[in-house]
């Protein structure tokens, strides 16, 4: 492939619009698909899961019908945890004011089949005959946010697991009451004293012991309800942002992929190409490390400065980070370095090099030359794959134990695995990563797929057999 023809790639990329990024099915055909341990044509976009408890009556179906009507352009479904009511038997029925509903139920099958994208039924619970055969089954098909709205919500630990956000529905006891007796009365049609009765007995002890207790899970405590439209209107943005993100993402607040463009796809496309030459390779594959280092350098601390303009006038600013130091991890990482030198003049730059051992890819700690003063400095750690994660642990470990705080290590990479993303985040959860692109996983070689194969191979025109692993000289 020669330059021309690469040039000429881009800018037919930048040159129209499209939502997404696709391919034509002809040309899909032609593409060998490797060996995987991944059943790729199955990968299934995780929904984003809400959970809305707070007592009875305090106004949670009114928040989440506002976060419902907000997110209009977007696939969200309510599920009542209501619906997963128990059927009360004979028996029970003849003592219905004596049975307390308030237990938590469990919604973890329906949930399952959901995030993994099948639609399910859900019950519709009568509560003036206390059945839920009354009604036909409501069909729940896969969507993009689910939220969950329940008094017991957040109960259970198992379906707290499920959710990437939750929110508490906090409302005076009075207004609570009052609201109940309105509703029950009139929409449930039962008799006032029976709802009194039923308040006194089960409702206000269920509150002060299930339901307030798990305010303590809530991300967002929202007063007075549905009438605290600002809270609301802050949930939702934080919503559009995370829909817009990876799932990894909204698992991990550390974890930053660079927002995609047609240009940053178009390059992955090029240094991805098994046909691309080495020096076409190494002139995309520099464009996406700069891209990534100054997307990485965006969030360091930084200070506010005002300076004079040539005009005279005051300009208010911000001052750059002046402890810094990268760190490239040996070969691969000494890639990233010149596009580390332009962003900053002068930095220091300290090496690791760590050898993988065996099928286990196990890690050796070879050589190690690091600033003196790295414990008092933000360190840029430089590696361009992330992978098994198992050479970013040793290399994130042996900065900590120079003395620098996690908080203090950002890990820049070209392309991560999920595996790895999970090892790191886990093992590290304050150092950030910034990444331009998550791959699809690991293959049984724990190679990234689709990767771009052995990236110090193909940048530098070597190869690891010709190399003999010998630490280089103080």
């Amino acid at each position: 492939m020669d330059s021309k023809s690469v040039e000429d790639m881009i800018e037919g990329l930048s040159g129209f619009h499209f939502s997404g990024f696709h391919m034509d099915g002809s040309k899909l055909n032609n593409i060998e698909k490797p060996t995987t341990t991944l059943a790729i044509e199955n990968v299934h976009k995780q929904p984003f899961i809400i959970g809305v408890a707070g007592g009875a009556a305090s106004g949670k179906t009114t928040v989440c019908d506002m976060i419902i009507q907000q997110l209009h352009d977007q696939r969200v479904v309510l599920v009542n945890q209501d619906s997963f009511y128990h059927e009360l038997t004979e028996e029970e029925l003849a003592t219905v004011h004596e049975y307390n509903f308030d237990h938590p139920e469990k919604l973890l099958d329906s949930m399952e089949n959901l995030r993994h994208g099948q639609a399910v039924d859900i019950p519709n619970y009568d509560f003036k005959s206390y059945k839920n055969s009354v009604f036909p089954a409501r069909r729940v098909n896969p969507s993009d946010v689910i939220i969950l709205e329940g008094i017991l919500i957040f109960h259970d630990p198992r379906v707290r697991e499920l959710m990437n956000m939750k929110i508490f529905v906090d409302t005076d006891a009075d207004v609570r009451l009052a609201r109940r007796i309105r509703r029950d009365t009139v929409e449930k049609g039962r008799d006032i004293g029976v709802v009194l009765d039923q308040y006194s007995k089960f409702v206000k002890s269920a509150f002060d012991d299930f339901i307030l207790p798990t305010k303590k899970y809530a991300d967002i405590i929202i007063p007075r309800g549905g009438d605290n439209h600002v809270a609301i209107d802050l949930i939702v943005q934080h919503i559009r942002t995370k829909l817009g993100q990876h799932d990894l993402c909204k698992i991990y607040p550390n974890l930053y992929v660079i927002q995609s463009t047609f240009q940053i796809r178009g390059m992955h496309t090029l240094i991805r190409d098994s046909q691309t030459t080495k020096h076409d390779f190494v002139f995309y594959a520099d464009r996406l490390i700069r891209l990534v280092v100054e997307h990485g350098l965006g969030y360091l601390p930084f200070t506010e400065k005002q300076v004079i303009t040539p005009t005279g006038s005051v300009y208010t600013g911000v001052d750059f980070c002046k402890r810094l130091c990268g760190v490239s991890v040996i070969r691969s990482g000494e890639s990233m370095e010149n596009a580390l030198r332009a962003c900053c003049k002068g930095i220091k730059i300290g090496k690791i090099l760590i050898h993988r051992e065996g099928e286990d890819n196990g890690q050796q700690l070879i050589y190690e030359k690091l600033p003196q003063d790295i414990s008092e400095r933000h360190v840029l750690l430089l590696d361009p794959i992330l992978g098994t994660g198992n050479t970013a642990v040793k290399a994130i470990s042996l900065l900590t134990r120079k003395g620098v705080p996690e908080s203090n290590i950002i890990f820049l990479n070209l392309i991560s695995a999920p595996q790895g993303v999970h090892v790191v985040c886990k093992s590290f959860p304050r150092v950030k990563i910034v990444t331009s692109e998550i791959d699809i996983g690991l293959n049984e070689g724990f190679r990234v797929i689709p990767g771009m194969g052995e990236f110090g191979d193909r940048y530098f025109g070597t190869d690891d057999d010709d190399l003999q692993v010998v630490p280089p000289s103080q």
